[in-house]
């Protein structure tokens, strides 16, 4: 291992390869969700408060409001982080509209560390 691999960390994963969809996923698994945005014609809607992310096998989960709002394969998975670092963008077909696709924002609960 030469100098500059070790300063910067080594090899970096593709952006839109599976392994780093997987990444991304297993880093956003089991963070709680403070409120659920989705945009529709013009206005960003709150679709769902409260609950969490979930990685299950090779599906990725959005629980809020006591029900199932978001499944899609982790590797049809589209997931970027806001500039805040309070949540993130997920976009990918939504198992539970028979493969809609949906662009949905979750907004993470705030700890204080």
């Amino acid at each position: 291992m030469n100098m500059i691999t070790k300063f910067f960390g080594g090899r970096r994963k593709k952006t839109g390869s599976y392994a780093h969809r997987r990444e991304m996923a297993a880093a956003l698994h089991g963070l709680p969700v403070r409120y659920v945005t989705e945009w529709r014609n013009d206005n960003e809607d709150v679709i769902g408060r409260g609950g969490h992310l979930t990685l299950k096998d090779d599906e990725f989960l959005v629980d809020s409001s006591g029900d199932t709002i978001f499944r899609c394969d982790v590797r049809d998975l589209d997931a970027s982080y806001l500039m805040s670092g309070d949540g993130v963008i997920l976009r990918g077909p939504n198992q539970l509209e028979q493969g809609r696709e949906r662009t949905i924002t979750v907004h993470f609960v705030y700890y204080r560390k």
